[in-house]
């Protein structure tokens, strides 16, 4: 006796999860939050808000429009700041003695910050670049970044920090071993909480040009010897994905407590690749030219820009960071509480 055919099998459609809001939230595998934010600022010595051109909507905060920005955070739920100086030039020079000095902007600002929110955290850029008078991130001897000498500059400049308040050292120089040395100078000096997030992952990238323009810093291959054309010496070569992960693994094992990769959108893939080899808590920075190519598109009329914002950092959790450092962090966290 012949047995009827099988129905064939049921349809499957993957469009019935997406035909509604309630079930496209439900099924939801990434969720981007407040708490998912640290706003990018730059703060500096004058008074008031002062535009940043090449990034329409930043704008470089007064000591006392950053402590109000804290407060702004607080409310909005955005757990934590990166703050960066701008620094007027005449006080720059080649080694950045500004870095470390402990009446300077950034420790004004640190302090001005968490009196006005304890409860939002403080990080910190561990980096010359903003105090030279050539731009590079380090001591310059015969025409190279001396490692060394400019590790003792950064530990300097990071203890600083450390006593002025600071919760989280973010060294973003890309000197060999600075993680282990600044890690043992800061239980020697008694900051044992303090921790640091490695700019452990940290490109060679054309992305960096308007955050340039906004902490001013010096301009690159102007003289010689004493000022080389660019940061390929010290900065990861873009090509390279493997190096990538011994970078990240030798700043873990000199005790950074969480890694960054930078840029962002551009280097997913590397995001993706370090969160999957450690368990550590792994972040991205959505450096100022990412922001200022979807600004400037928003504006222009080329994109929606609200949905562009919140769907490349969307991205960035789909990647599995822990957190995305950004400037668009305060307008992200209000989208995200309407």
């Amino acid at each position: 006796m012949s047995r009827a055919p099988l129905a064939p099998y049921p349809a499957l459609r993957l469009r019935r999860l997406r035909q509604a809001d309630w079930t496209r939230r439900l099924v939801r595998e990434s969720v981007l939050t407040p708490s998912d934010l640290i706003w990018a600022m730059v703060v500096h010595e004058g008074e008031g808000r002062i535009a940043v051109p090449s990034m329409p909507g930043v704008e470089r905060l007064s000591v006392k429009e950053a402590a109000g920005a804290a407060r702004e955070a607080e409310l909005l739920g955005i757990p934590a700041i990166a703050v960066f100086p701008h620094i007027d030039g005449a006080g720059k020079d080649a080694a950045g003695a500004l870095a470390a000095d402990p009446d300077g902007v950034i420790a004004r600002a640190i302090k001005a910050m968490k009196d006005a929110a304890p409860g939002v955290g403080i990080m910190c850029d561990v980096a010359l670049d903003p105090f030279t008078d050539h731009g590079h991130d380090g001591v310059i001897e015969n025409g190279r970044i001396h490692n060394d000498a400019t590790i003792d500059r950064l530990v300097e400049q990071g203890l600083m920090q450390a006593r002025a308040g600071c919760d989280i050292l973010a060294p973003s120089d890309m000197m060999d071993g600075r993680v282990g040395v600044l890690r043992r100078a800061l239980e020697a000096d008694g900051h044992t909480d303090v921790m640091i997030m490695s700019y452990a992952a940290k490109y060679a990238s054309a992305f960096y040009g308007p955050y340039r323009e906004a902490i001013g810093s010096g301009k690159l291959g102007g003289g010689g010897l004493a000022n080389p054309p660019d940061k390929k010496t010290y900065q990861m070569d873009p090509a390279n994905t493997e190096e990538a992960l011994r970078e990240v693994a030798l700043d873990i094992a000199e005790g950074a407590d969480m890694v960054m990769v930078k840029p962002g959108l551009p280097y997913l893939d590397i995001v993706r690749r370090v969160v999957e080899a450690f368990a550590v808590p792994t972040f991205a920075f959505q450096v100022s030219g990412e922001y200022a190519m979807i600004r400037a598109a928003g504006l222009n009329g080329w994109i929606d820009e609200e949905r562009a914002v919140m769907e490349s950092l969307t991205a960035f959790k789909r990647a599995g960071c822990a957190g995305v450092i950004t400037y668009f962090a305060p307008r992200a966290a209000r989208l995200l509480g309407a």
